[in-house]
């Protein structure tokens, strides 16, 4: 039995039970989507000049009309979304919707008889090109370990599959090869000449990406975990520091006689200006005791403690050279810079 054969038994058994031969057709989103009619239909339109589609918009069962043939001559209800074709009485949606995933029948009217093809439309969106994203990256020992993530920003219904770029595997033993959105790898950097393609696709698309394994020895070897976006925060803040530093030292040189002041290191002090080290006698006063048998004083006197501030010579008079100060220093030490001396005199009192 030939399609044709089929076909006609379909449409009697359609007729018979009120249910038309159906078929399942895809549209794209916000493309064009054609609803043909099978040649045994085109013809009898051809003959009988009667036909129709409609669109089936709810439960319990509602149909809208969308175009009405009659002797010939069609008259269209939605002229601004939906376009006819005379040539073979398909129906074309200008702009696929979402709302446009409906069943549509189309009808033909021989007499007293209703021949009915019914379109399931499904509506679905593109698949964009997906792209490739590093979830996890291990280097050691001369190996790579590697997580990559392959997804597309749009599409219904995608699915994912991985294979070798190359159609020869070129020696990789099948590393690519997996379903899904994630696939892992692991093999030796002197090894990493091949390439991964992911192949994000539905029933109305696909797209591809490729990821090349050489990518994996970009980082330093022999370093686990170390993720790039994290040394970020820590090397551009040191990095600012450091040029702020500098800054600051070149201004400072440069205004230092205006901002900063002079260098201790190279201001030369005035020998007039310079007062000498005082220093603090202690003196230490005893009382010696008188022989037995003397007179004793009405009033003796008491042990006393004499604290003196010694200072250099006084200045010379007007016109005479100034001699320099002697004042006790430490071996190696400028005169200019005189530390305090203490000195120890032990006083005694006369005997009374």
């Amino acid at each position: 039995m030939g399609s044709g054969a089929w076909l006609r038994l379909l449409l009697t058994l359609a007729a018979l039970g009120g249910i038309g031969a159906r078929e399942t057709q895809l549209g794209v989103l916000g493309e064009a989507t054609q609803l043909r009619v099978p040649r045994e239909l085109q013809t009898r339109t051809e003959k009988f000049g009667e036909a129709s589609w409609k669109k089936i918009t709810g439960k319990p069962l509602k149909k809208k009309l969308l175009l009405r043939v009659s002797g010939g001559s069609p008259m269209e209800f939605e002229p601004g979304r939906l376009r006819f074709h005379r040539q073979n009485f398909s129906l074309e949606i200008l702009n696929t919707s979402r709302d446009d995933g409906r069943l549509y029948e189309y009808s033909v009217y021989t007499g007293s008889e209703e021949e009915v093809w019914q379109i399931q439309l499904e509506v679905l969106e593109r698949v964009a090109d997906p792209s490739i994203r590093i979830l996890a990256r291990e280097l050691s020992n001369g190996s790579c370990w590697l997580e990559l993530s392959c997804s597309s920003e749009r599409g219904d219904e995608v699915s994912y599959s991985w294979d070798s770029r190359d159609s020869r595997d070129n020696g990789t033993g099948g590393l690519c090869r997996a379903n899904g959105s994630v696939l892992a790898l692991s093999f030796p950097l002197r090894s990493a000449a091949f390439g991964c393609v992911c192949t994000a696709q539905n029933r109305v698309s696909r797209g591809r990406a490729a990821f090349d394994a050489a990518q994996c020895g970009s980082q330093h070897r022999d370093v686990r975990g170390v993720r790039t976006e994290l040394l970020v925060p820590l090397v551009v803040p040191s990095a600012i520091i450091i040029i702020l530093a500098i800054v600051v030292i070149v201004t400072c040189r440069a205004t230092r006689s205006a901002k900063c002041g002079p260098d201790p290191s190279q201001v030369t002090p005035d020998p007039a200006q310079v007062t000498p080290a005082s220093a603090t006698i202690y003196a230490q006063v005893q009382r010696v005791q008188r022989p037995k048998g003397a007179a004793t004083s009405a009033a003796p006197p008491s042990c006393t403690t004499i604290y003196a501030a010694a200072t250099g010579p006084p200045p010379a008079p007007d016109g005479a050279p100034r001699s320099p100060a002697r004042s006790p220093t430490l071996r190696g030490r400028s005169p200019l810079s005189q530390e305090p001396t203490t000195v120890y005199a032990s006083v005694t009192l006369p005997v009374v």
